[in-house]
């Protein structure tokens, strides 16, 4: 299955998971995958970033090649970038690309997926997958991915994960739905794990970006999606934790993996 950024849930932390380019044609199969081009713009808008301290943990030492595999809109791209680091953006959807290259006009994107990466062998010296590994067929996937990776690099997979602890965020996961993708890194080599509580800062017409670019709600009718978002709208106004703010803070755990044992 062809990989794409996308996936935001909410869980309470603690409960079981869930030059050289080769020419391909990616079919996009799961339409919650597909999706997410529909929505790019909100997605931009509304989705986080990641914590720097997981970015701390995923990448190695100096100053390696990074792939950003089911890049979307370039969240993680953007702060591997800023770290003066060279990224590689690959993602299924042109719609979430025509958004990163709008941004991040300086980093190379091209059409592609997990199991088929438009890239040359040895290409990377880690590739970082972001809210997206729960998409991708790893019996395909994994070799690509060893494939491209120099010796001895890094697979590293990183999610944001709402954090249902909070009253307003349980609420909002009730409405939006808390969906039991598996977040299990499927891997079949050594990995490490480590996990990083944040909060970020987000206004109301963000927090309503960020429920449009579900793909659940993206593929609901116009009527739906209209009546899940009005929803959330309630709850703002109301709650007492949101009444009356200009802004929220939205509190997360990221989950990471990382593996140096594929290439």
């Amino acid at each position: 299955m062809p990989t794409g950024a996308g996936f935001e849930t909410g869980r309470t932390p603690g409960t079981p998971d869930p030059p050289g380019l080769r020419a391909k044609i990616i079919y996009v199969i799961d339409p919650h995958a597909g999706s997410f081009g529909a929505a790019a713009d909100a997605y931009e808008r509304g989705r986080p970033p990641y914590p720097q301290k997981a970015l701390d943990w995923l990448l190695p030492g100096g100053s390696p090649r990074v792939l950003d595999l089911g890049a979307g809109t370039g969240k993680l791209s953007r702060l591997v970038r800023a770290r003066g680091l060279g990224v590689t953006a690959v993602d299924p959807s042109e719609g979430m690309l025509a958004e990163l290259r709008r941004t991040l006009p300086d980093v190379p994107a091209f059409i592609g997926s997990a199991e088929e990466i438009p890239l040359p062998d040895d290409s990377a010296d880690v590739v970082l997958v972001a809210q997206a590994w729960h998409w991708v067929d790893p019996a395909r996937a994994l070799p690509e991915i060893t494939r491209v990776l120099t010796p001895g690099g890094r697979l590293g997979l990183i999610w944001n994960v709402r954090d249902e602890r909070t009253d307003w965020v349980q609420r909002l996961g009730s409405i939006i739905g808390s969906a039991s993708t598996d977040r299990s890194p499927r891997l079949d080599v050594p990995f490490e794990t480590a996990s990083f509580e944040w909060a970020h800062t987000i206004a109301p017409d963000e927090l309503l970006d960020l429920v449009a670019s579900r793909s659940r709600i993206i593929l609901l009718p116009a009527d739906e999606r209209a009546a899940v978002l009005a929803q959330v709208r309630q709850l703002t106004a109301t709650h007492p934790a949101l009444l009356g703010r200009g802004s929220y803070q939205l509190p997360y755990v990221t989950e990471c993996v990382r593996s140096d044992f594929l290439a």
